[in-house]
């Protein structure tokens, strides 16, 4: 029996898990109801703290800070890509770790493998990296072992970790530029770590949002209809139309034909 079949034993040692009610498909469907009430309330009160998001105060950046990357030295700002607003997980991936150098942190690893495609947080103008101390030769050796040769990963040189909040403990922080100028808008970690690796949650982390117009945001802040942006990722600047503007006509037009009956 190897490890992994004796762990699969010893979790499944112990008393049998308790059934719930079982009931008919009509009940099945008024506990299901009487619980959306409560989700959707959950998704209005997660909709609110984000619009709080985007009213936080701004923190300058005024150190400079420097990383090794892929094409050499980058700066904190070199790091956004030429894009407005920028994400930094901090994953721990250097001597000391448990698996290096074969791996990265274990939690640090289950966050890499949860990241959606960066190509749709760049189509709203947001950079998404990795930053670790480990060297850019075993970086790639990393992405290239797990299959995660799409997120950006940098190698901090300097205070950046410990400025930041992440020289113990993982972490992402959000900033944004306004021209040569970097302002820190947000940070989370910790459970708060948990939610991330989707598209629509690093968004709602940044201080310009989804970028959509039913959103709660601040007079001035760019806003497009929903969908509008979608893409497929390997297609991230098609020639005419995004995929998401054809597929919201479509179903504008669909609305407009069953009203017309």
């Amino acid at each position: 029996m190897n490890k992994r079949q004796k762990m699969k034993k010893e979790m499944n040692k112990g008393k049998a898990v308790k059934l719930p009610k079982v009931v008919s498909s009509k009940a099945w469907e008024a506990a299901r109801r009487k619980l959306l009430v409560k989700e959707k309330k959950l998704t209005r009160a997660r909709d609110a703290l984000a619009a709080d998001r985007r009213r936080m105060p701004w923190l300058a950046v005024e150190k400079e800070y420097e990383f090794d990357g892929p094409k050499g030295k980058a700066s904190l700002l070199d790091l956004f890509d030429g894009r407005r607003q920028l994400i930094v997980y901090r994953a721990f991936f250097e001597p000391g770790v448990k698996g290096w150098p074969e791996h990265a942190c274990v939690g640090c690893s289950m966050v890499a493998d949860q990241v959606a495609h960066p190509a749709h947080l760049n189509v709203r103008n947001t950079t998404l990296v990795f930053a670790s101390r480990a060297s850019q030769k075993d970086i790639q050796r990393l992405k290239t072992r797990m299959g995660w040769e799409f997120i950006p990963w940098y190698t901090i040189t300097d205070s950046f970790d410990k400025d930041f909040g992440v020289d113990e403990w993982h972490g992402t922080n959000a900033f944004i530029n306004d021209g040569d100028r970097v302002f820190r808008t947000y940070f989370i970690n910790d459970r708060g770590d948990e939610q991330m690796g989707s598209t629509w949650n690093y968004l709602d982390i940044t201080a310009l949002g989804r970028q959509e117009q039913w959103e709660d945001s601040p007079e001035g802040y760019p806003k497009t209809l929903p969908y509008e942006w979608w893409i497929w990722h390997d297609e991230p600047n098609p020639d005419s139309e995004t995929p998401g503007s054809v597929q919201l006509r479509a179903y504008r037009d669909s609305l407009n034909a069953a009203g017309a009956k």
